[in-house]
């Protein structure tokens, strides 16, 4: 697909986005949107980047700040709008969609789940927060300080790496 494609396909890509979003019925992050789409259709990151810009102008959709992370949402404007425009999006897509999305939706979640990062206090000093996160709500969260940058990045690492390994079966899953 071009930039330069007809009207029509890049109407098409943006319904889709609402589509999605409409479905989800929750916050996400841009790489999960992205994630999401590309499951359905392919489609350029850069042009993908300009419907977000154009949907956020025209106010179908907006972004926050949740917990550190920027997510997007779809608005009331972006629903009524979504209403007069569903016609546009191709049959055949909109079940590609509604088969695929709640499995997709369901590994995005996951892979968010267990997060962790570190923030600098001082040459020597790392403040490490580890964080569980489960329906973009945060059920654990846990500080520690760190006396060197390798240290706390190996404290994220093993985080990331083995956190998740301890998660009851059924959250992993969830």
């Amino acid at each position: 697909m071009k930039l330069g494609a007809d009207n029509e396909t890049l109407a098409e890509n943006k319904v889709l986005i609402l589509y999605l979003m409409s479905i989800i019925q929750k916050p996400i992050t841009n790489d999960g949107l992205y994630r999401l789409v590309l499951s359905i259709q392919d489609m350029n990151y850069f042009y993908f980047q300009q419907f977000l810009v154009d949907l956020l102008e025209n106010k179908y959709i907006v972004s926050f700040d949740k917990e550190g992370v920027e997510v997007y949402e779809i608005t009331d404007n972006g629903k009524n709008t979504l209403t007069l425009t569903l016609d546009m999006l191709p049959g055949i897509v909109k079940l590609k969609v509604d088969k695929t999305v709640k499995g997709e939706l369901i590994e995005i979640q996951n892979e968010s789940a267990v997060r962790a990062e570190f923030i600098p206090l001082s040459e020597n000093q790392f403040i490490v927060k580890c964080k569980i996160i489960e329906n973009n709500v945060k059920i654990f969260e846990i500080e520690t300080l760190a006396s060197s940058r390798d240290q706390a990045i190996r404290i994220v690492k093993n985080w990331e790496q083995n956190a998740r390994r301890n998660l009851p079966e059924n959250d992993r899953n969830a």
